[in-house]
């Protein structure tokens, strides 16, 4: 993978990016992700931060390269913290880590959300993480995707600020409103092998001398709505 040709994880976030947006790139690893989008001329501007000093001289090393210090922003700092208000964001993007650090991430400097009109997030697991934190700060999905890679299972949530009270259902926050409409192949797959494991969990904590009666609720829960909408 290089700024000419990304994974098909990340052509798929690119993909949900505005034409002519501002963004941060959280987490940008080489910045891969800004420089394609840059030089496809898909996006005016881009702050690609990492927290980690390797990643961070990578990307400026990569930005540098390609001739985008004037496009690109390369900072070090957590989080959110590297976006300043001069910079005009739009766009925040978040890809490629765990659900609740996504989520974190977003909480700890919920002021730098301000302005922002578009969140595209790709959480690796518990992207139900991300739905809950758009339904108490009212931030409602538009549009979801999962897709296979590499052999591993991802889903791209797209997130836009509303004026109106966001609310799903248990089924919805854990599979997604979008994602349980389409029940694509990936996403059976996904969730037979989710049910399977849970059931799994179930029958080892039944059989346990000192039985989790709270994880045996939650589990049964959930294996009563991934059947209910697998069925």
């Amino acid at each position: 993978m290089n700024e000419q040709q990304l994974s098909e994880r990340l052509e798929k976030v690119v993909s949900y990016i505005p034409k002519g947006a501002r963004i941060a790139d959280i987490g940008s690893d080489h910045a891969y992700l800004p420089c394609h989008a840059i030089q496809k001329g898909q996006i005016e501007f881009a702050i690609a931060g990492e927290v980690v000093d390797g990643p961070f001289q990578s990307a400026t090393k990569q930005v540098r390269s390609l001739g985008l210090t004037g496009e690109i922003a390369v900072r070090k700092g957590n989080g959110l913290a590297v976006i300043e208000m001069a910079d005009r964001v739009d766009t925040i993007v978040i890809a490629g880590m765990g659900g609740a650090l996504i989520r974190s991430i977003l909480e700890a400097d919920s002021n730098k959300l301000t302005g922002v009109t578009h969140l595209i997030l790709q959480p690796n697991i518990a992207a139900h993480q991300l739905r809950e934190w758009g339904e108490a700060n009212q931030w409602a999905l538009v549009s979801e995707s999962i897709l296979r890679e590499d052999n591993k299972i991802y889903e791209i949530l797209v997130l836009e600020p509303s004026e109106q009270k966001v609310s799903y259902s248990d089924s919805e926050r854990l599979l997604g409103p979008f994602l349980m409409q389409e029940k694509s192949a990936v996403f059976q797959a996904k969730w037979e092998h989710e049910l399977a494991n849970w059931k799994e969990i179930q029958t080892q904590i039944d059989a346990s001398n000192a039985k989790n009666e709270a994880k045996l609720v939650e589990l049964g829960m959930k294996i009563k709505i991934i059947e209910d909408v697998l069925r």
